[in-house]
């Protein structure tokens, strides 16, 4: 249970992301330098992290595929920003949730097996919910096909980070493992988008007060604590808990930014709490009624 909950935070600390992004817009800063500086800060703070508690050496040759998790991450994050310029937020969050299917997809596949009963009904009920949180019956909309592209890309290399964040080098000691997915995650952002704002002037004005929040919410937090909690209770299941970033996305946007948000939206919010429940919920009935028998 408690690396339930460990994975459960780390996806709720994703659902911080957006208030956090607002603001920094907000003060005039643009996407390019936002994404930059919350991986840039990310990656010291988790570097920080590792020099001060961790002890154990890694082997050379562990480093590349951990690494390899990370540009995962990046492109998460490019494919979800590019995807925001031509579609609609509530369309773009959609499209990112579609990483669910997609996860229990890939448990299914390596473990040759369709998932758990609990899971898949879990699965149908998150996937109602994401389309009413995300209010995506509330309004009209033009969808460019790019953006669409985008925003399902953002999905698979979600769910590919989760995926792999339970199956790569699991050896390694969590803060460390962290840390070297966060480097790859700095490196392959680096090759795609040069970190001007670090020559430019913009991180002393200002910037790094956004980076420090983003990277301890966006990078610190959930890279962290999915290293730590999902090779204990696998990927599907973590897939699930994953979805507790749209929950936390509404409420913040309702308690901080002070927006509306509607009645169906607090359905949606309801329907995702109930799927991330439910599979915890059904396995530990299934376990009493085997009890019973004996």
């Amino acid at each position: 249970m408690r690396y339930m909950i460990v994975v459960f935070l780390g996806a709720c600390s994703y659902g911080v992301l957006s208030t956090i992004v607002k603001f920094a817009y907000n003060k005039g800063y643009i996407a390019r330098d936002v994404i930059g500086a919350q991986i840039f800060f990310g990656c010291l703070f988790l570097w920080m992290l590792t020099f001060l508690f961790s002890r154990k050496k890694v082997a050379w040759k562990q480093w590349p595929p951990l690494m390899a998790v990370g540009v995962t991450t990046c492109l998460t994050s490019i494919f979800y920003y590019m995807s925001l310029q031509t579609i609609p937020a509530s369309i773009a969050i959609v499209l990112l949730f579609q990483f669910t299917w997609i996860g229990l997809l890939l448990e299914a596949l390596t473990l040759k097996k369709l998932p758990s009963k609990a899971k898949r009904q879990s699965l149908v009920i998150l996937t109602i919910g994401t389309f009413l949180a995300g209010g995506v019956f509330e309004g009209q909309y033009v969808l460019y096909e790019v953006g669409v592209i985008y925003g399902l890309l953002s999905a698979v290399t979600f769910a590919l980070f989760i995926y792999f964040s339970g199956r790569v080098e699991v050896t390694v000691p969590s803060i460390t493992r962290s840390a070297i997915i966060s480097t790859g995650t700095l490196v392959s952002l680096c090759i795609i988008l040069p970190p001007s704002f670090l020559i430019n002037g913009t991180l002393m004005e200002g910037l790094w007060v956004w980076g420090c929040l983003l990277g301890l919410f966006g990078l610190f937090i959930p890279t962290l604590f999915f290293s730590i909690g999902v090779p204990k209770i696998g990927s599907g299941l973590a897939t699930i808990l994953g979805a507790a970033e749209l929950p936390t996305a509404v409420f913040m946007s309702s308690l901080i930014l002070r927006e509306l948000v509607g009645a169906m939206q607090w359905i949606g919010v309801l329907l995702i709490l109930v799927a991330i429940i439910y599979p915890q919920w059904a396995e530990h009935q299934k376990e009493k009624k085997q009890q019973a028998t004996l």
